[in-house]
């Protein structure tokens, strides 16, 4: 056998995690987008049924909800960025370490196409999961947003309720049909979660409402 040729060889059995690293990118990236959708429809829609729970004015609602619809979007992508950035760092680390190992024992060679741009194109992005998170909670903080500025004067927080759980119930179906699993448990455990964390909100607004 050839030097090349057992370079190649070699290198493919000391780096067997850096090709697999384009799945872990394709699955970062949608997990970011299911957590962004599920906390973008909890979150607007909390902060407008407490307001609704408050007696708050119709304009008053909507105000808080856009705020917290854009708010969150942004605190959600920047949060996912420094997560995914120490993630990508402590992944770099670990590769260049293995990569160096392997050069210095003359086990990969030049010809084994193993270099350090390639290593980090293979590794997940930050920018990819933050824009996935940012996205993905507008879209999903859109859906209880849109219900309550269709909503008829003082119905907005029962509408927004009913609507955000039926969308919490189609995420969680749709996180069991990506995982592959039955979708009837994960489905009613998003669903039951929301109610109770809706109205957990609901009734702290009409508490404070109160005070007020």
């Amino acid at each position: 056998m050839k030097h090349s040729d057992t370079c190649r060889a070699d290198a493919s059995d000391t780096a067997p995690g850096i090709p697999g690293v384009l799945g872990a990118e394709a699955m970062n990236r949608l997990r970011a987008g299911v957590l962004g959708a599920n906390d973008g429809i909890v979150s607007v829609a909390a902060v407008v049924i407490a307001m609704g729970g408050a007696r708050a004015s119709s304009t008053a609602i909507l105000l808080a909800g856009l705020a917290a619809l854009i708010g969150g979007a942004v605190s959600m992508a920047l949060g996912e960025y420094i997560s995914v950035s120490s993630q990508r760092d402590a992944e770099l680390d670990a590769l260049r370490r293995r990569v160096d190992v392997a050069r210095r024992a003359d086990v990969v060679c030049r010809s084994a196409g193993v270099s350090e741009p390639a290593i980090e194109n293979n590794i997940v992005s930050p920018f990819g999961a933050a824009f996935s998170s940012f996205f993905s909670f507008l879209a999903g903080g859109a859906v209880p947003f849109a219900a309550s500025l269709l909503a008829p004067l003082g119905a907005i927080a029962p509408i927004c309720f009913v609507v955000t759980v039926a969308a919490l119930a189609l995420t969680g179906w749709i996180a069991a049909w990506i995982g592959q699993v039955p979708p009837l448990r994960p489905t009613i455990r998003t669903a039951v979660g929301g109610t109770l964390g809706l109205a957990l909100t609901f009734g702290i607004g009409a508490l404070f409402g109160q005070v007020v």
